[in-house]
């Protein structure tokens, strides 16, 4: 495993979880949008991680072809979706997206967004990028003791 692959997975994960975290914001303030650029209500969206291989990387020019076992393991953002479940209907028929005949008549398509899911999401990803944070400072720290050795 090459000197910077510990940090090359834990900067992976920081960057899937901001991006997650940048989701679950937008997710967040979309809470009551009932009329978007689409048509309807917004629609909660999810960002895809998958794992990371056989992607380009930085290699040192100085370490032997030998000794790079290649990238460190980490994530990588294959999507954000959106979450195909039905809009939550609520009665409100003074609404001006209220829905005007049919048997649901008088109710409004809400997103499909619960907000105490988004904030135990949105503690998980804080979570995640701290712990990824904490991985890079260890790596740091046992570089540099490594360097104080050689001295």
């Amino acid at each position: 495993m090459g000197l910077f692959s510990s940090i090359n997975i834990a900067a992976s994960g920081m960057t899937a979880e901001k991006l997650r975290t940048d989701v679950i914001s937008d997710n967040i303030a979309n809470a009551s949008t009932t009329r978007t650029a689409e048509g309807g209500p917004f629609k909660r969206s999810r960002v895809i991680l998958r794992p990371r291989t056989g992607q380009q990387y930085f290699r040192l020019p100085f370490q032997p072809a030998q000794m790079d076992k290649g990238i460190g393991k980490g994530v990588i953002v294959s999507g954000v979706e959106k979450d195909k479940s039905l809009p939550i209907l609520k009665y409100d028929p003074t609404h001006p997206d209220a829905l005007k005949s049919g048997p649901n008549a008088g109710y409004v398509e809400m997103p499909n967004v619960n907000i105490v899911t988004e904030m135990v999401d949105l503690i998980a990803a804080s979570r995640a990028y701290e712990a990824n944070a904490s991985i890079a400072d260890g790596s740091k720290a046992m570089f540099l003791k490594a360097l104080e050795i050689g001295r």
